[in-house]
């Protein structure tokens, strides 16, 4: 099982940055998808990257490219969002999550898994606020 804490969120003006920190921690060491969501009151959720824990290969949506950035420390202990030029549409509730993976492609299935939201393990949420 793996436990997901996340900090980091708050309110900042439109063209500022934030950085959003998920400390992992659990009782097996395995491999694993690592991502973070959002969802914003009144829409579904929806993913915003992703990261294999074992090469550190990522993807990060195309609304958010160039902006955000997805990285674990070296102990791979903490997840990050680096939110950079953040926009009004992004404010959300950024939640981190985790998978296992044990397949031979999971720097593919990571994302494809996250695009329909079947992450096992889920932090409790952090808000973010942009405003204009």
């Amino acid at each position: 099982q793996v436990q997901l804490v996340e900090s980091g969120g708050g309110s900042v003006q439109a063209g500022g940055s934030l950085r959003l920190s998920c400390e992992v921690s659990g009782d097996i060491v395995s491999t694993y998808c690592l991502g973070w969501f959002r969802q914003a009151p009144g829409k579904e959720r929806e993913d915003v990257a992703t990261i294999y824990n074992r090469d550190g290969s990522s993807y990060v949506r195309d609304s958010a490219k160039g902006r955000f950035t997805i990285s674990q420390n070296n102990a791979k202990s903490t997840l990050y969002l680096q939110m950079n030029n953040v926009e009004p549409e992004d404010t959300a509730m950024y939640y981190c999550a985790a998978d296992l993976c044990r397949r031979a492609d999971c720097n593919i299935y990571c994302p494809m898994r996250a695009a329909v939201g079947l992450y096992t393990y889920w932090g409790q949420g952090t808000q973010v606020t942009v405003s204009s």
